[in-house]
């Protein structure tokens, strides 16, 4: 059995709020049932994430009483996770690129201060090698993932632990929570992104009743480009943080700071 690590309390507080606040099947009100409390480890410490989860008020409609998520929630960390999509993509992009054997990473992210074990460390990259797989567009998975939503939200995000390396940017499924795409880039222009989402669009067979992600202006353009008409949300997200601690924000740019080969 893995060794269980004690997880230090939470360094900030996130309050993530739906942007879609009409139903996406119906169009019809929901309401805010419930919040739903998450604590996800990061590269930056631990985050508690206070979600408010909605569900359709209209009896009729398929997704009544089905409960609907923040569409931000997504963008940091998978489903039933407890370490977040940075720290994946961290040790991914140490593995791959550095060459950093599994015991090397374990020490860097514990120098982090991150309550990790060698085995989850093992295991998140077997995650990262399972995202990458989807660079490729698997047309069967992602007709089965939106023909069982009937309509779907689209999300945009990217993830980049440190400037060494290409960021990693995603289109997700909301409703969902399934990623479609993932593809790494180096220099994303509005022009690349709008291709990207393009790459999933013409392979929809259901509408799009909505895209979100944060307020950056290429995403913005991006979607403007490839989906014209279609409403584009912000994620709402409000963080309560601590101020910044001097050392370990010292050690982790330390730690983050790619490795050059000896000649």
């Amino acid at each position: 059995m893995a060794k269980q690590l004690n997880r230090p309390a939470p360094v900030w507080a996130d309050t993530l709020q739906c942007c879609q606040v009409t139903c996406p099947q119906c169009g019809g009100p929901t309401w805010q049932q419930y919040t739903n409390r998450r604590t996800v480890t990061t590269l930056r410490g631990g985050v508690q994430l206070h979600l408010k989860v909605r569900r359709c008020r209209t009896p009729a409609c398929p997704r009544f009483r089905r409960a609907y998520r923040p569409e931000a929630e997504g963008r940091v960390a998978l489903p039933q996770h407890e370490f977040g999509l940075d720290v994946v993509v961290q040790i991914g992009q140490w593995y791959n690129h550095e060459r950093r054997s599994l015991p090397e990473i374990h020490v860097a992210l514990r120098t982090l201060q991150l309550p990790i074990s060698p085995s989850t460390v093992a295991n998140l990259l077997e995650r990262y090698t399972a995202l990458m797989a989807l660079s490729v567009l698997d047309y069967s998975r992602l007709h089965a993932i939106t023909s069982a939503q009937g309509r779907i939200i689209l999300g945009l995000d990217a993830l980049q632990p440190d400037a060494g390396h290409a960021a990693l940017w995603m289109l997700r499924e909301c409703l969902s929570g399934e990623i479609l795409l993932v593809r790494s880039l180096h220099a994303a222009s509005a022009a690349d992104l709008a291709a990207l989402i393009a790459e999933v669009r013409d392979a929809l067979t259901v509408p799009v009743v909505a895209v979100a992600s944060d307020g950056q202006p290429s995403i913005r353009k991006a979607f403007a480009c490839a989906m014209p008409g279609v409403p584009h949300r912000l994620y709402q997200v409000q963080s309560l943080r601590p101020a910044a601690q001097p050392a370990y924000e010292a050690g982790r740019h330390a730690e983050l700071e790619p490795r050059v080969s000896a000649p």
